[in-house]
């Protein structure tokens, strides 16, 4: 079975954002990983463009109990009806999830795929969770840009060893 990861983050995101889900999604796709993500726009577009691009497969979680506004690079759209209550089953359907950005939904992933505490967790950029005492919380792994965030859910091998473009 392949390796399922997902990236999150906003359905509006910055140029930056953009450029980063959209390489992640095309090493992910590189690596024969299928891309799950939340099927609309902003960072999930940009990540199924890019693992589309590199001929990968990418499934889109969809809030809507519909598919009339799924992303034109998703292979496959679920219509669920859950609302954000879809965040649930796209962390938990991924082996490593990887966050980029930040909005209230995609915090909503980040806590969810914490909660797992089974499965790597990749933050590139956005919203920085500090408990009462100013400290980050264990276990989110900060990512420089989309190459590290890759590599540092290990699941694939280092670069250099397998050719990703």
């Amino acid at each position: 079975m392949a390796v399922q990861v997902a990236v999150c983050g906003p359905g509006e995101c910055t140029e930056r954002e953009w450029d980063h889900a959209h390489r992640a999604g095309r090493l992910l796709a590189g690596h024969g990983a299928v891309v799950i993500c939340g099927g609309y726009g902003g960072v999930m577009a940009a990540a199924a463009a890019g693992a589309r691009a590199a001929g990968g497969i990418t499934v889109g979680v969809l809030s809507a109990a519909d598919r009339s506004a799924a992303g034109p690079d998703l292979t496959v759209a679920l219509p669920t009806g859950l609302g954000q209550a879809r965040n649930n089953v796209i962390v938990n359907a991924a082996d490593a999830v990887i966050v980029v950005g930040g909005s209230w939904g995609t915090l909503s992933e980040l806590a969810l795929a914490m909660r797992r505490a089974t499965v790597p967790v990749v933050q590139l950029g956005g919203w920085r969770v500090h408990d009462e005492d100013g400290r980050p919380p264990g276990g989110i792994v900060h990512a420089a840009g989309p190459d590290e965030a890759v590599e540092a859910t290990g699941l694939f091998a280092r670069p250099g060893d397998r050719p990703v473009t």
